[in-house]
């Protein structure tokens, strides 16, 4: 029955659906297409607006382009160290290995990445990386994937479904059988039968007041892998970008790229004190210079000299950069300066940061060929997701996969500035080819969706049109961000968990009688009130994890809790939705054990 008919459903079968087109969905759809799937993409935003696009840098690979000595074991010992040896080591080690080959693919699609004098892909500094390793196009690599991976994705045929949001998954006998979905323009619902569902919805940084992130990043993929009864894992890293606009209100968290830091920008207070060398870590000391002269050699002779510490991994960054607008020594805007116009020429830095010389010039009126950046954390990415099988990215859940943000387990507790282009190229094609391959295998014995599951999904989507006289939804929203920005935030302390919790219950109740009003055609508070669901359960997450995790590591920081601890290292905590379906569940798990030659990276 036709979408347009009066209350009629679409329904469309195909053998893997892929809900989310960034950079990891697009990638997963291709790989799909080419092992023999008919697939489809439904995104909830239209094609080519996602969060692949604000990843400026470029992409992790161990080319050895800039130099000869970097490979595999070089990056991998860095994504490792990074992670604070939280990764899932397994998936750690495929990224590394594989994601030079993604990147020479993605340019044989029709990249264009820019150069060195000797025509090959130029890398670029960045913080965490021994090595420049970052394949990049100015300050735009993400843009030119999506760019890429669209084109690609258009040219093969593959069918999307543009602005239409997922909201439940199908099961029979415990297997992925379909997934639910409603049209944002009309508002008329979509039945997808599908044995292979690859969730690829990005993050969740919608849940707190200041993101980089934009509207689309509610969770989705998180919540529907959990209420389809998959678990998630290290949900209480959540990286806070150290750079991210502090000024004018309207852009406050649109990120600063790490590459104004890798071309030569320094950070310093409003005392003119380039604070970073007080902040330099045990963990990080033999490898980071600890003058400015040696920091400032380091530009021209990388063998000789050792990094600069604003080069250091995004977690520590964010935190000192935190710790000195506490201290009294921030901006009129409450942040700090991040100065490349005394170190680098003006035409520098319109050819290497065209974006960001545009982004301040006209969002900000600052020329920063000539005068700082102000800027401070911004919530940027979420390093816990769906826990997935590291070589198939299949969740506990037969059928049901996850790629990209939206999987955990790749960064540990902290991600690494270009190492989520190379998770996505590198794990959307693995999920694409192990999705496709499982649905071949079932032949005509493929799990079918229930009629009376589909009635539920109905009825489940619409009842925010049922309730009389409750709240807002907006308000609600607005209410959750405040709190898990002044609760959750980039400092943690038990008793502000505890209340944030007991924050999130309130929110829960208050949610229970939301009211929309209006129709299902374009309705954006409608939209909202089903996002909000996932995002409380995901905040929920987020809140539960940090208080049980009595250490700070990464993208986790506990006042009461100022160090890591050693047994805290060897294990991840897992969390899955209660047994009412209204709640959170929260366990440890051991680390997967690494093999003793890769441990030799280490000794």
């Amino acid at each position: 029955m036709s979408g347009d008919a009066r209350g009629g459903m679409e329904r469309h079968s195909y053998d893997v659906v892929v809900v989310g087109a960034g950079g990891a969905g697009l990638r997963a759809a291709i790989a799909a297409h080419d092992s023999g799937a008919r697939v489809a993409v439904v995104c909830k935003s239209l094609l080519g607006k996602a969060h692949t696009v604000m990843a400026e840098g470029g992409i992790a690979a161990s080319m050895g382009n800039a130099y000869p000595e970097d490979n595999w074991e070089v990056h991998f010992r860095d994504t490792m160290r990074g992670g604070k040896m939280l990764n899932n080591w397994r998936m750690a080690q495929l990224h590394a290995q594989e994601a030079p080959e993604r990147v020479m693919e993605l340019e044989d699609w029709g990249a264009l990445f820019d150069r060195t004098e000797d025509g090959l892909i130029s890398q670029r500094d960045f913080g965490g990386h021994k090595y420049a390793r970052l394949a990049h196009v100015g300050d735009r690599t993400g843009l030119e994937m999506i760019r890429t991976l669209q084109q690609r994705a258009v040219a093969l045929g593959i069918d999307v479904f543009m602005e239409c949001t997922v909201t439940d998954l199908f099961k029979a006998d415990g297997k992925i059988a379909g997934a639910f979905a409603y049209w944002r323009e009309s508002g008329r619902f979509i039945v997808f039968d599908t044995p292979s569902v690859i969730l690829a919805t990005g993050g969740i940084g919608k849940s707190f007041k200041v993101t980089s992130n934009s509207w689309e990043y509610t969770g989705d993929g998180h919540a529907l892998a959990m209420r389809a009864g998959a678990s998630l894992i290290n949900m209480e890293f959540v990286q806070f970008h150290p750079t991210g606009m502090v000024w004018p209100p309207s852009v406050k968290g649109l990120l600063v790229t790490e590459s104004v830091r890798g071309d030569g920008g320094i950070l310093k207070n409003s005392e003119g004190e380039r604070f970073m060398f007080d902040y330099i870590p045990d963990f990080f000391k033999d490898e980071t210079a600890d003058t400015i002269e040696e920091a400032d050699r380091w530009y021209d002779d990388k063998k000789n000299n050792r990094r600069p510490p604003e080069l250091l991994p995004r977690d520590e960054v964010a935190r000192a950069i935190n710790s000195e607008i506490k201290a009294g020594r921030g901006t009129p805007h409450g942040g700090i300066y991040l100065d490349i116009a005394s170190r680098r020429a003006p035409e520098f830095i319109r050819k290497r940061l065209p974006s960001m010389y545009h982004q301040f010039k006209e969002l900000a009126d600052v020329d920063i060929t000539a005068e700082p950046m102000e800027i401070g954390p911004t919530c940027h990415y979420v390093m816990g997701g769906v826990e997935v099988d590291a070589d198939t990215q299949q969740s506990e859940v037969t059928g049901l996969y996850a790629v990209g943000e939206c999987s955990g387990g790749m960064h540990g507790s902290n991600r690494l500035g270009g190492n989520s282009l190379g998770d996505l190229l590198v794990f959307g094609k693995r999920a694409g080819e192990a999705a496709t391959a499982y649905a071949n295998s079932l032949g005509d014995t493929r799990p079918q969706v229930d009629e009376a599951d589909v009635k539920a999904a109905q009825t489940s989507a619409l009842a925010p049109f049922e309730v009389e006289g409750g709240e807002n939804p907006y308000t609600i929203q607005s209410d959750l961000q405040q709190s898990m920005n002044d609760l959750v935030g980039i400092i943690r302390t038990a008793s502000e968990l505890e209340e944030s919790l007991s924050e999130i219950e309130a929110f829960k109740a208050r949610a229970k009688t939301m009211v929309v009003e209006g129709h299902r055609q374009y309705n954006p508070g409608w939209h909202l009130a089903l996002d909000l669901r996932n995002m409380l359960i995901v905040s929920e997450c987020i809140a539960k994890a940090a208080l049980a995790r009595e250490e700070s590591r990464g993208g986790h920081t506990r006042d009461d809790f100022p160090g890591p601890n050693a047994e805290w290292g060897t294990k991840n905590l897992v969390v899955n939705l209660d047994a009412e379906g209204t709640g959170v569940d929260l366990h440890e798990k051991p680390l997967p054990e690494m093999p003793d030659e890769l441990k030799g990276y280490f000794a």
